[in-house]
């Protein structure tokens, strides 16, 4: 039985951990690297660093953070934000990172899921979909958020497996920040248009909403912000919660 991953996302902004409400109105959250560490000591499956104004900003993204924190940390990292090409990947994968997600750069030239995957290994790649709900269906956007792209959610989600994605980082844009609980419907289609595994992202508020992330979703494994940074609620927590409704973690620490 798949074991569910609890996944901290530190969004960083110029070297700092932010977190706002639907992608804007950002305020500071700590550092990232001994955010990280506290993190990796306290139950993290996996931590992911998102640079959410690289792409935005056309800055290079941040290959020391990842290097720093791959030196205090034991879980998996993965990164995203400012990927362009191979090249950007192998160079935070060769300081420590284990995946790296891609958004906008897959938009713009797909090819670069299919190259990242055949030089790498589909393990490494994560396409990030960050959609909005447009009437009744859920349009992708890019750039941090900032630009639609006009294509449909769902079916960028078969596609990118198609591609050779290995996992779909999704993120409502409705949700994010909103403590109002994951978009379900989003994810479940998602989740069961795919066989790659799906991290839901975007609205944890309370802690039935990691549950729900799962058994309505179809989540394999859930991320989150601003309730593990402020401190709501402790990942040991949450897994305690998960596993009294018969939902299968990891508790080796």
């Amino acid at each position: 039985m798949i074991k569910i991953r609890i996944i901290p996302c530190l969004d960083v902004d110029n070297g700092r951990v932010v977190k706002g409400i639907n992608f804007v109105n950002l305020v500071d959250a700590g550092d990232p690297v001994k955010q990280a560490k506290f993190y990796s000591e306290n139950g993290a499956d996996e931590i992911t660093f998102l640079d959410i104004t690289a792409t935005h900003e056309k800055r290079d993204a941040m290959v020391d953070i990842i290097e720093r924190t791959a030196n205090e940390c034991l879980v998996p990292l993965t990164v995203g934000g400012g990927i362009k090409s191979v090249d950007d990947m192998k160079n935070f994968l060769s300081v420590g990172a284990d995946k790296v997600s891609v958004n906008s750069s897959a938009i713009k030239e797909p090819k670069i899921i299919t190259e990242g995957a055949m030089k790498f290994g589909n393990q490494c790649i994560v396409v990030a979909i960050d959609a909005k709900k447009i009437k009744n269906s859920w349009e992708v956007f890019i750039n941090g958020g900032r630009v639609g792209t006009g294509i449909d959610a769902i079916q960028w989600a078969k596609k990118v497996e198609k591609l050779g994605a290995g996992e779909i980082l999704l993120t409502s844009m409705d949700r994010d920040g909103t403590k109002k609980g994951f978009d379900l419907e989003l994810t479940k289609k998602i989740s069961s248009s795919v066989g790659i595994p799906v991290i839901a992202s975007g609205g944890i508020g309370k802690i039935d909403h990691f549950v729900d992330g799962v058994v309505k979703g179809g989540a394999s494994a859930l991320l989150a912000a601003s309730v593990f940074h402020f401190g709501e609620f402790g990942i040991s927590e949450v897994k305690k919660h998960l596993i009294s409704k018969g939902i299968n973690v990891r508790m080796d620490y």
